[in-house]
């Protein structure tokens, strides 16, 4: 009966160590490409910084380091309130915890054949643009600031919003998987002072998307035609259309396909940055 008893309660715990493992990896994945990323680190030096204090018995520091930590539940909740909401909101429609669909290289070669194309077109004739396509962030917020289309993608239906007498192409079109979900929508500006001065409010919120979420955005200058792009927090300018496709290629193909992470991606463009 006792071999019986500790059998159980060994599977228990195996069982609760995995699910509490299983939710602390989802939470992972919800802050993957935020900047909760940075605030987990600084939180994790405070934590360091505390056991310094204890280990060496630094009074006075060990006191600060107490009282802060008191109020630590409401500072989480009031840093991390974007990333709870969504995680709420993606528990409500059963998100959080399913497998996160992944497009087929079909619906890949599909997508970036439509951008391009109706990126090339606007290009030649120096015709704005902003696109942005969501990745593993959700971009539920911003979606809801412009006008909602929820169409089919196709490069001609993107020419067309953006022409300049159409009334949806001041703001940006945002994609999810092969859907224009909105039109018109409005982005949050980077505030990164490092920005070239030449640079307009298109590029300064294609930055600033791309530094608040790990979307993919497509610039075209309205001035010279110029195709840029902006990846997590990162610009690169002056594409050619075959550099348009590689990069876009590379950034949406899944993880088991290209062989890479989301943060090896992140690095080897910071690579090529520098």
């Amino acid at each position: 009966m006792q071999i019986l008893d500790g059998i159980t309660r060994y599977v228990s715990d195996i069982v609760d160590v995995l699910i509490v493992s299983y939710i602390i990896y989802k939470l992972l994945m919800l802050l993957r490409g935020t900047r909760a990323v940075q605030l987990l680190k600084g939180i994790s030096i405070v934590i360091a910084v505390w056991m310094v204090s204890s280990f060496f018995q630094l009074s006075t520091l060990q006191w600060l380091m107490e009282n802060l930590f008191s109020l630590g539940i409401i500072v989480i909740i009031i840093i991390f309130q974007p990333e709870l909401r969504r995680a709420l909101e993606q528990l409500g429609r059963g998100r959080l915890f399913g497998r996160s669909s992944q497009m087929d290289e079909q619906v890949i070669t599909s997508i970036v054949g439509d951008i391009v194309k109706a990126v090339s077109h606007l290009s030649k004739r120096r015709i704005g643009a902003l696109i942005v396509v969501e990745r593993q962030t959700g971009l539920s917020d911003y979606i809801e600031t412009g006008t909602q289309l929820e169409a089919r993608l196709g490069s001609e239906l993107m020419t067309n919003i953006f022409l300049p007498n159409a009334p949806l192409h001041d703001g940006a079109v945002i994609i999810r998987n092969n859907q224009i979900m909105a039109a018109g929508c409005y982005l949050p500006l980077s505030e990164n002072p490092f920005i070239s001065k030449e640079l307009g409010t298109r590029h300064r919120a294609g930055m600033g998307m791309s530094e608040i979420s790990d979307a993919i955005a497509i610039i075209v200058s309205e001035e010279t035609g110029q195709i840029s792009l902006a990846i997590h927090g990162k610009l690169e300018r002056r594409l050619t259309e075959e550099q348009l496709i590689s990069r876009l290629y590379k950034e949406l193909k899944p993880p088991e396909k290209n062989g890479s992470t989301f943060w090896t991606r992140k690095e080897e463009g910071e690579k090529e940055d520098g």
